[in-house]
């Protein structure tokens, strides 16, 4: 099994706090975990997928008070919304009566009824942490003994759901992503409220990853679905709000530039975008338009699983051809700038030097294929991802 680097997050936040809501799609791997922390904990642990348990918690103050001394474990808990209200209440007593911690641990795959309900009702009780898929560091660990280079192809290949990731072979992990994105479109999201066809949410699905790491045409995606640029926009939210798609904001200031002022969107995992654009082997990834694209969401998504949460990403761009893929902006006003190239050789544009002079950027990195460091000039350090996810990871001890 893959050990997940948010486990001693979880454990530590749990100490610390009355409530921890652990966020994350569908089959990331979060039941996993909070079965591991059950073994750690008195605890108990309630599916709400399952009418059994749902009926259980129909009165949370009875089932709190039945199990106070327990860690209480409630999955899918975007399934009882109502739960909340009471929750406050609760949380509020057991401080009175000295317990500052380890109440509740509530996992749910979709961010909308859950951050909803528990932000107006629970504020400065509740801790969020978001699982992202298995990311590069896990998987170089796992894989220790083997070709560093080949491990990546296939965690890109395949992303980062352990389901995928892990199956003997491709066709199996195909397969698996394939029923993953047929569950998600006519279960999960019927369940969770909007009432969207399969198979029109399947279009856009696809289409934002045809164009993996464009700026948003709202208004072209509309046309080709024969919508409103108003329900673009809430298919959008909608497959953001479930951790699905990531929507990177442009930075901007007072720069005295023309700026992008659209924001670029991603979906999360690589695999997912393979699915959806029926790519089943490493050749026919890098024979593929989506290459480069597909490569850049990849390793944002990672930089960003490593990256403390007070810093905040943006990307950089002017209609001039300045850009930067990948912006880090530090409280302190301390800036990373990230350019992503897929090349073992690369190379950089007159087009990154520029955006680095106009956000005055304070460190310059190019992420690319190899596995070696060097200097590229101007300021400019070519390294690995590992190595960069590293770096990002040791900030949150600087």
């Amino acid at each position: 099994m893959i050990k997940r680097r948010i486990q001693k997050e979880i454990e530590s936040s749990i100490a610390r706090n009355p409530a921890v809501a652990l966020m994350g799609p569908r089959q990331v791997g979060k039941t996993t975990l909070a079965l591991g922390l059950a073994d750690l904990h008195p605890s108990i642990y309630l599916d709400l997928e399952k009418q059994r348990d749902l009926t259980r918690i129909t009165d949370i103050e009875i089932f709190h008070a039945e199990n106070r001394e327990k860690l209480i474990i409630l999955d899918e808990v975007h399934r009882a919304p109502e739960i909340f209200a009471p929750l406050r209440g609760i949380i509020d007593d057991e401080r009175r009566r000295g317990n500052n911690a380890e109440q509740f641990l509530f996992l749910g795959s979709a961010s909308i009824d859950l951050l909803k309900q528990s932000s107006e009702t629970l504020a400065g009780r509740i801790a969020y942490i978001e699982l992202h898929p298995v990311d590069a560091l896990e998987y170089l660990e796992y894989r220790s003994k083997e070709d560093p280079d080949l491990s990546l192809n296939q965690l890109w290949l395949r992303g980062g759901f352990p389901r995928s990731l892990l199956a003997a072979a491709k066709k199996e992990s195909f397969e698996w992503r394939e029923n993953f994105l047929k569950t998600y479109l006519e279960r999960d999201i019927p369940q969770l409220g909007p009432r969207i066809p399969a198979e029109t949410l399947r279009r856009f699905w696809t289409m934002l990853a045809h164009r993996q790491g464009g700026v948003l045409n709202a208004s072209q995606l509309a046309g080709n679905l024969s919508v409103s640029g108003t329900t673009v926009a809430r298919y959008l939210d909608l497959m953001v709000d479930l951790l699905l798609v990531r929507r990177l904001q442009p930075w901007s200031s007072n720069t005295g530039k023309r700026l992008i002022r659209s924001p670029k969107v991603y979906v999360r995992d690589s695999g997912i975008v393979h699915t959806l654009l029926h790519i089943q082997t490493i050749n026919d990834l890098l024979g593929h338009p989506v290459v480069g694209g597909s490569w850049e969401g990849f390793v944002i998504e990672n930089i960003l699983s490593a990256t403390p949460g007070h810093i905040i990403p943006f990307f950089y761009g002017t209609p001039g051809g300045a850009e930067i893929d990948l912006l880090l902006e530090f409280p302190n006003q301390e800036k990373w700038a990230i350019e992503i190239k897929r090349s073992s050789t690369p190379s950089l544009s007159k087009g990154f030097y520029t955006a680095c002079a106009d956000v005055d950027a304070t460190r310059r990195f190019v992420v690319y294929a190899g596995q070696d460091r060097f200097s590229m000039g101007h300021g400019t350090t070519a390294i690995s991802l590992n190595e960069m996810m590293n770096a990002c990871q040791g900030l949150a001890n600087g």
